[in-house]
């Protein structure tokens, strides 16, 4: 099996180089499960309901979020869609799930979202014990666990990539915008990244107008940000997985211009 991850979409130039890309990526890459990042598709900050709606007819599997998910109010119209998924160490009492289990080529699998603590201005719960949590709870009805840890600093992804090394099938992290190359198959199993990359404005500042971004570590003064103009490129990461074991045996950056 190959699970496909894309990561953070970012704005309008993010959605529609998704949509270009993704057909030929699937056919040629023989991509069995999509998951996509999608807490900046509306203009930097959460989601609107037409690009929940464009996600969807493009047979997106799962659609995870982060920090800026309740950045439109579209998103409770539709949080209680069974394919997209908030942070499941949100405060408990938030609307909307923080996995779900989803069926694929005789395999069930769940996809978690996590949001880190480190530096990310959410009040959260503790994101190893949310995710230790979920999995006794699911452990022996899935086949498959996938994670999309929301997260800024690079240490805590790699430290729950640890802790959760042959609990889980895989770790991707994403929130920072910049593909790493870090890709690696863990002791005990588990396949891991730290930061999956954006897909978005190329000439940017992870998405944002270089211009705004500049000015505002130049000067420390308030400044607006907004999407860049121009081309767009897609980042992402393919796991292949093991039918038997459901272990991943391969791990593929994609970077897309």
């Amino acid at each position: 099996m190959k699970i496909l991850a894309v990561g953070d979409l970012v704005g309008t130039a993010g959605l529609k180089k998704f949509e270009k890309e993704y057909k030929e990526i699937k056919e040629k890459e023989n991509i069995d499960f999509c998951i996509v990042n999608a807490e900046n598709v509306a203009e930097g900050m959460g989601i609107t309901e037409k690009a929940f709606q464009t996600l969807l007819k493009m047979k997106v599997d799962c659609i995870t979020m982060g920090n800026h998910t309740w950045g439109k109010k579209d998103i409770f119209n539709f949080i209680d869609n069974p394919k997209l998924i908030r942070p499941a160490n949100y405060s408990k009492n938030n609307p909307g799930k923080g996995y779900q289990i989803f069926h694929c080529k005789d395999k069930r699998i769940a996809v978690i979202n996590l949001i880190g603590r480190v530096t990310m201005n959410v009040l959260s719960e503790n994101p190893c014990t949310v995710a230790e949590d979920i999995i006794e709870k699911i452990k022996n009805n899935v086949d498959i666990i996938i994670i999309d840890f929301h997260a800024e600093a690079t240490a805590e992804k790699i430290a729950l990539a640890y802790f959760l090394d042959g609990k889980v099938t895989a770790v991707f992290g994403t929130h920072t915008h910049v593909q790493t190359a870090d890709e690696k198959i863990l002791k005990n199993g588990t396949g891991y990244i730290t930061d999956i990359g954006m897909t978005g404005p190329k000439d940017s500042v992870i998405g944002m107008n270089k211009e705004a971004s500049i000015k505002r570590f130049l000067t420390s003064l308030p400044e607006r940000y907004k999407i860049a103009d121009g081309e767009a490129f897609l980042n992402g990461c393919i796991f292949e997985i093991n039918d038997e074991k459901c272990r991943v045996t391969d791990i593929k950056r994609i970077n897309i211009n």
